[in-house]
């Protein structure tokens, strides 16, 4: 991503003519909502994000403003012509509306202060949008368009468009002030770095060093959230590499920083972080068999390996092994997960890939019985082709002849898997008697002797393929004379 080429930066009224040219063409709503601000005797201007995306040539759906106006003034004026508003933004100043597919928020001009010790700021209005500007967290983001002037005014008063161009994040004032007051900008810097593939002010990195165990004083939702949008960037590995490095990580994401293990001369191993960027960039490269950027593959394929630190033993005469670091490491990102407050649904389903990770290595050069490939496809449920994805991502050999031999064997599983998913319908697989079926056959009532005698026929049914139903009763009738007495 680059900035518009047209753009000097030695010439900001060029800079506001193109910007007011791109955000009032592309959103004729912004120039509509200046209208109303004007003549009510407000400002309003567009800021932060929006501008930055604007003079990048990729002015998005949601378009923030920054007023004058107190909270109820915003609300009265646009009420009427919005499709729908919340104010659950309100105590610290924002009215949010929807006006057809785009979406608002309009701020009051804000001067915050942070207790040291909370979480959350203290919102105090501010008188002018210089002050607004000023409070913001990086230079790139501190950039407006006051559009209730004419012609429209661009305001860059810390050189935010000079930034842009040379791909530096850097501070409005001190990043120590500026993280102080919110921790969690420590995060957004990785998160822009990623998003935009932009470096990153020395001293910025230098104050992250300093202070990053005030990110504590964060919640973990806020943290979880940028989190995510670092991992789904276009490059996450820059961004990760920030949180690393700064020390940042320790105190968001412990597991990762681990990965880290001493190699020595003798004891040989892959570089297992390295090994996890990797293996997550490659997983990035197959999203598309998923319909495109997928936060539980990426998530899966970060945390595929966390569990080798705990797991790690040196063999005697060299090398190393990580014996059912695939256990460990489940346990872990459920763990870890929990923590950062994602949802069930994603607890489960990446620590289920990081538990299945490994179960491919097991096929060898495709001994695997018939039984065996329908427990893979079982035990991977609804998440059989990110299983497919994580599994070839998990291949970083430099080795040409093993990677190839690798990305054959996995090709022969894949073809077997749709072969027998096509005769058997394996994805909706159950065994060939229901629950209903075996209380008759057994004249038994609702109790758990039905579960049990369930997944014994879903066993066979796994082991041996479709059994028929009166195959199925023969062997429901042999496991219950078996099992009776002891029942």
């Amino acid at each position: 991503m680059t900035a518009n080429p047209e753009l000097d930066a030695s010439d900001p009224k060029a800079i506001a003519a193109n910007l007011a040219r791109t955000a009032l063409s592309v959103r004729p709503l912004a120039g509509d909502l200046a209208e109303k601000f004007a003549k009510a005797g407000f400002t309003l201007a567009l800021v932060g994000g929006p501008v930055r995306d604007a003079i990048l040539g990729r002015l998005g759906n949601d378009l923030d403003f920054t007023t004058n106006a107190r909270p109820d003034e915003t609300k009265a004026l646009i009420k009427k012509s919005a499709d729908s508003l919340w104010e659950t933004g309100r105590e610290f100043g924002t009215i949010a509306a929807q006006f057809g597919d785009v979406t608002v928020e309009i701020t009051t001009y804000r001067s915050e202060k942070y207790d040291p010790e909370s979480r959350n700021p203290e919102v105090a209005f501010g008188e002018n949008i210089e002050g607004d500007l000023l409070r913001r967290d990086f230079t790139v983001n501190a950039m407006a368009l006051e559009l209730t002037t004419n012609p429209p005014t661009f305001i860059d008063n810390f050189n935010g468009v000079t930034d842009l161009l040379k791909k530096i994040l850097r501070t409005p004032g001190s990043p120590e002030d500026s993280f102080s007051d919110d921790p969690l900008r420590m995060m957004r810097a990785a998160r822009f770095a990623s998003q935009l593939e932009f470096e990153v002010d020395p001293k910025i990195t230098a104050a992250i060093k300093d202070m990053a165990p005030r990110i504590k004083i964060i919640s973990a939702e806020r943290i979880r959230d940028e989190f995510t949008k670092t991992l789904m960037s276009n490059d996450p590995r820059i961004g990760i590499s920030i949180l690393v490095e700064t020390g940042l990580a320790e105190f968001v994401i412990p597991e990762i920083p681990k990965l880290k293990l001493e190699i020595d001369e003798h004891h040989h191993h892959k570089d297992v972080y390295e090994h996890t960027l990797k293996v997550l960039e490659q997983a990035i490269a197959l999203e598309e068999r998923l319909g495109g950027p997928n936060l539980v593959i990426r998530l899966a394929a970060l945390l595929h390996d966390i569990g080798k630190p705990k797991t790690r033993e040196l063999i005697p005469g060299g090398g190393v092994s990580f014996h059912h670091h695939e256990v460990v490491g489940a346990r872990m990102a459920k763990e870890r997960l929990k923590t950062l407050r994602f949802s069930n649904e994603i607890v489960d389903d990446v620590s289920s890939l990081v538990f299945l990770h490994l179960r491919f290595h097991g096929y060898g050069t495709g001994e695997w019985t018939d039984s065996a490939v329908r427990r893979y496809i079982r035990d991977a449920e609804h998440q059989l082709v990110h299983l497919h994805v994580l599994t070839r991502a998990d291949c970083t050999t430099r080795n040409q002849r093993k990677a190839e031999s690798l990305a054959k064997t996995y090709d022969s599983l894949e073809e077997r898997i749709a072969l027998l998913m096509e005769q058997e319908e394996l994805e909706k697989i159950r065994p060939d008697l229901d629950g209903l079926e075996i209380m008759a056959i057994l004249g038994i009532s609702p109790s758990p002797i039905v579960g049990r005698a369930y997944q014994y026929l879903l066993d066979l049914r796994m082991d041996r393929g479709p059994l028929g139903a009166e195959a199925a009763k023969a062997e429901l009738l042999n496991w219950w004379s078996l099992n009776k007495p002891q029942i």
